[in-house]
Protein backbone atom coordinates (compact mmCIF):
# COMPACT_ATOMS: atom_id res chain seq x y z
CA UNK A 1 0.00 0.00 0.00
CA UNK A 2 1.02 3.60 -0.78
CA UNK A 3 1.01 6.35 -3.25
CA UNK A 4 2.89 4.63 -6.27
CA UNK A 5 1.14 2.14 -8.96
CA UNK A 6 0.26 -0.29 -6.52
CA UNK A 7 -2.47 2.06 -5.69
CA UNK A 8 -2.16 5.79 -5.93
CA UNK A 9 -3.50 7.42 -2.95
CA UNK A 10 -5.37 10.72 -3.87
CA UNK A 11 -7.07 11.44 -0.29
CA UNK A 12 -7.29 10.73 3.19
CA UNK A 13 -10.89 10.99 4.99
CA UNK A 14 -11.08 10.18 7.95
CA UNK A 15 -14.55 9.50 10.96
CA UNK A 16 -14.46 11.24 13.89
CA UNK A 17 -16.65 9.24 16.50
CA UNK A 18 -17.96 6.55 15.12
CA UNK A 19 -18.60 4.03 18.20
CA UNK A 20 -20.58 4.76 21.22
CA UNK A 21 -17.79 2.76 23.86
CA UNK A 22 -14.82 5.75 22.13
CA UNK A 23 -17.65 8.84 22.38
CA UNK A 24 -18.11 7.67 26.22
CA UNK A 25 -14.24 7.16 26.96
CA UNK A 26 -13.58 10.64 25.33
CA UNK A 27 -16.87 12.49 27.24
CA UNK A 28 -17.05 14.13 23.84
CA UNK A 29 -20.20 14.66 21.73
CA UNK A 30 -23.41 13.13 20.98
CA UNK A 31 -23.41 9.46 19.72
CA UNK A 32 -26.87 10.71 18.11
CA UNK A 33 -24.46 13.06 15.75
CA UNK A 34 -24.71 12.86 12.44
CA UNK A 35 -20.49 11.31 11.04
CA UNK A 36 -18.42 14.15 10.60
CA UNK A 37 -15.50 13.88 8.69
CA UNK A 38 -11.77 15.31 8.46
CA UNK A 39 -8.68 14.91 6.46
CA UNK A 40 -4.80 13.82 6.22
CA UNK A 41 -2.14 14.52 4.37
CA UNK A 42 -1.51 11.97 1.83
CA UNK A 43 1.97 12.29 2.58
CA UNK A 44 1.04 11.35 6.44
CA UNK A 45 1.04 7.42 5.18
CA UNK A 46 3.47 5.03 6.65
CA UNK A 47 3.34 1.76 5.12
CA UNK A 48 3.58 -1.49 7.34
CA UNK A 49 7.29 -2.02 9.17
CA UNK A 50 8.14 1.57 9.12
CA UNK A 51 8.75 3.62 11.80
CA UNK A 52 7.19 6.90 13.49
CA UNK A 53 9.25 9.78 14.63
CA UNK A 54 7.93 11.45 17.64
CA UNK A 55 6.13 14.22 16.25
CA UNK A 56 6.75 17.97 17.30
CA UNK A 57 4.01 20.01 19.71
CA UNK A 58 2.97 17.34 21.76
CA UNK A 59 3.18 15.35 24.85
CA UNK A 60 0.48 12.87 23.84
CA UNK A 61 1.15 10.69 21.25
CA UNK A 62 -1.80 8.07 21.06
CA UNK A 63 -3.38 4.97 19.06
CA UNK A 64 -6.38 4.27 17.25
CA UNK A 65 -6.97 1.23 15.46
CA UNK A 66 -9.08 1.42 12.01
CA UNK A 67 -10.40 -0.49 9.08
CA UNK A 68 -9.68 1.38 6.23
CA UNK A 69 -11.73 1.89 2.78
CA UNK A 70 -9.80 1.67 -0.36
CA UNK A 71 -11.95 3.49 -3.07
CA UNK A 72 -11.61 2.29 -6.13
CA UNK A 73 -14.74 3.95 -8.72
CA UNK A 74 -15.76 7.74 -8.86
CA UNK A 75 -18.73 8.08 -6.93
CA UNK A 76 -20.89 11.64 -6.23
CA UNK A 77 -24.12 11.93 -3.77
CA UNK A 78 -24.84 7.62 -4.00
CA UNK A 79 -27.51 5.87 -3.10
CA UNK A 80 -27.08 4.13 0.25
CA UNK A 81 -27.55 1.08 -1.62
CA UNK A 82 -25.30 1.35 -4.53
CA UNK A 83 -22.27 3.13 -1.83
CA UNK A 84 -19.79 -0.26 -1.71
CA UNK A 85 -19.75 -0.70 -5.23
CA UNK A 86 -17.25 1.79 -5.83
CA UNK A 87 -15.22 -0.22 -2.91
CA UNK A 88 -11.89 -1.47 -4.27
CA UNK A 89 -10.33 -2.94 -1.01
CA UNK A 90 -9.62 -2.87 2.67
CA UNK A 91 -6.96 -2.22 5.20
CA UNK A 92 -6.17 -2.02 8.93
CA UNK A 93 -4.59 1.84 9.85
CA UNK A 94 -3.62 3.61 12.49
CA UNK A 95 -5.10 7.03 13.13
CA UNK A 96 -2.17 8.97 15.39
CA UNK A 97 -3.37 11.76 17.23
CA UNK A 98 -1.96 14.13 18.99
CA UNK A 99 -3.89 14.28 21.73
CA UNK A 100 -3.27 17.60 24.14
CA UNK A 101 -3.44 19.36 20.58
CA UNK A 102 -6.95 17.89 19.52
CA UNK A 103 -7.91 18.59 23.00
CA UNK A 104 -7.08 22.26 22.87
CA UNK A 105 -8.69 22.82 19.62
CA UNK A 106 -12.07 20.93 20.58
CA UNK A 107 -11.89 23.55 24.09
CA UNK A 108 -11.33 26.61 21.40
CA UNK A 109 -14.09 25.35 18.90
CA UNK A 110 -11.73 25.54 16.25
CA UNK A 111 -10.71 22.57 13.83
CA UNK A 112 -8.61 19.13 14.96
CA UNK A 113 -6.12 19.75 11.71
CA UNK A 114 -3.50 20.19 14.77
CA UNK A 115 -4.00 17.34 16.42
CA UNK A 116 -4.83 15.11 13.35
CA UNK A 117 -3.18 16.16 10.17
CA UNK A 118 0.61 15.61 10.75
CA UNK A 119 3.64 14.19 9.20
CA UNK A 120 3.56 10.36 9.95
CA UNK A 121 -0.23 10.33 11.92
CA UNK A 122 -1.75 7.80 9.24
CA UNK A 123 -0.01 3.92 9.12
CA UNK A 124 -1.88 1.47 6.69
CA UNK A 125 -1.62 -2.02 5.57
CA UNK A 126 -1.60 -3.47 2.30
CA UNK A 127 -4.93 -3.17 0.85
CA UNK A 128 -6.86 -6.48 0.04
CA UNK A 129 -9.50 -6.34 -2.99
CA UNK A 130 -13.35 -6.14 -1.60
CA UNK A 131 -13.96 -9.29 -3.54
CA UNK A 132 -11.48 -11.38 -1.04
CA UNK A 133 -13.25 -10.02 2.50
CA UNK A 134 -16.52 -12.30 2.64
CA UNK A 135 -18.04 -10.22 5.32
CA UNK A 136 -16.53 -7.04 6.19
CA UNK A 137 -19.47 -5.88 8.41
CA UNK A 138 -19.05 -8.63 11.08
CA UNK A 139 -15.26 -8.53 10.87
CA UNK A 140 -13.26 -8.02 14.01
CA UNK A 141 -10.26 -5.74 15.24
CA UNK A 142 -7.77 -5.52 17.68
CA UNK A 143 -4.46 -3.27 18.14
CA UNK A 144 -1.45 -4.24 20.18
CA UNK A 145 0.85 -2.09 22.03
CA UNK A 146 4.45 -4.11 22.26
CA UNK A 147 2.30 -7.39 21.60
CA UNK A 148 -0.54 -6.38 24.54
CA UNK A 149 -3.86 -6.18 23.27
CA UNK A 150 -5.55 -2.45 24.26
CA UNK A 151 -8.17 -2.24 21.64
CA UNK A 152 -10.58 -5.10 20.14
CA UNK A 153 -14.12 -4.68 18.49
CA UNK A 154 -16.73 -5.89 16.07
CA UNK A 155 -17.20 -3.87 13.22
CA UNK A 156 -21.39 -4.45 13.86
CA UNK A 157 -20.34 -2.13 16.81
CA UNK A 158 -19.83 1.20 14.48
CA UNK A 159 -22.70 3.52 14.65
CA UNK A 160 -22.34 4.42 10.52
CA UNK A 161 -21.47 1.39 8.89
CA UNK A 162 -19.02 1.71 5.54
CA UNK A 163 -22.20 1.74 3.28
CA UNK A 164 -23.35 4.77 5.52
CA UNK A 165 -20.42 6.33 5.70
CA UNK A 166 -19.81 6.81 1.68
CA UNK A 167 -22.99 7.36 1.60
CA UNK A 168 -23.12 10.62 3.99
CA UNK A 169 -19.14 11.35 2.53
CA UNK A 170 -20.09 11.48 -1.08
CA UNK A 171 -22.79 14.48 -0.64
CA UNK A 172 -19.77 16.59 0.87
CA UNK A 173 -17.38 15.61 -1.62
CA UNK A 174 -16.99 13.60 -5.19
CA UNK A 175 -14.93 10.34 -4.13
CA UNK A 176 -12.58 9.36 -6.88
CA UNK A 177 -10.14 6.13 -7.34
CA UNK A 178 -7.17 6.83 -4.46
CA UNK A 179 -9.08 8.37 -1.52
CA UNK A 180 -9.16 6.44 1.50
CA UNK A 181 -11.42 6.36 4.05
CA UNK A 182 -10.76 6.08 7.67
CA UNK A 183 -13.47 4.78 9.39
CA UNK A 184 -13.18 5.52 12.85
CA UNK A 185 -11.89 4.02 16.58
CA UNK A 186 -13.12 1.82 19.19
CA UNK A 187 -12.67 2.38 23.27
CA UNK A 188 -8.91 1.38 24.18
CA UNK A 189 -6.91 4.58 22.80
CA UNK A 190 -3.83 5.51 24.50
CA UNK A 191 -0.35 7.51 24.32
CA UNK A 192 2.45 5.96 23.08
CA UNK A 193 6.34 6.61 23.86
CA UNK A 194 9.58 6.00 21.66
CA UNK A 195 10.38 2.87 21.15
CA UNK A 196 6.95 0.93 21.11
CA UNK A 197 5.77 -1.06 19.00
CA UNK A 198 1.78 -0.61 17.89
CA UNK A 199 -0.26 -3.22 15.40
CA UNK A 200 -3.23 -3.09 14.39
CA UNK A 201 -5.10 -6.91 12.64
CA UNK A 202 -8.65 -7.46 10.72
CA UNK A 203 -9.91 -10.38 9.96
CA UNK A 204 -9.12 -11.55 6.71
CA UNK A 205 -6.89 -8.63 5.94
CA UNK A 206 -3.29 -8.00 5.88
CA UNK A 207 -2.08 -6.04 9.29
CA UNK A 208 -0.30 -3.05 9.91
CA UNK A 209 2.47 -2.75 12.65
CA UNK A 210 4.73 0.42 12.95
CA UNK A 211 7.22 1.09 15.56
CA UNK A 212 7.80 5.13 17.51
CA UNK A 213 10.93 6.50 17.70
Amino acid sequence: MGSDDRFPVRRIYCVGRNYVDHIREMKEGDERDLPFFFQKPTDALVESGGTVPYPPETSDLQYEGELVVAIGAPGESLPLDQATEIVFGYAAGIDLTRRDLQRDAVRASRPWEMGKSFDHSAPCGPITPAEDVPDIATGELQLLLNGERRQATNFSLMIWKVPEIIYHLSRQYRLEPGDLIYTGTPAGVGPTIAGDSVAVSISGLAPVEVTIR
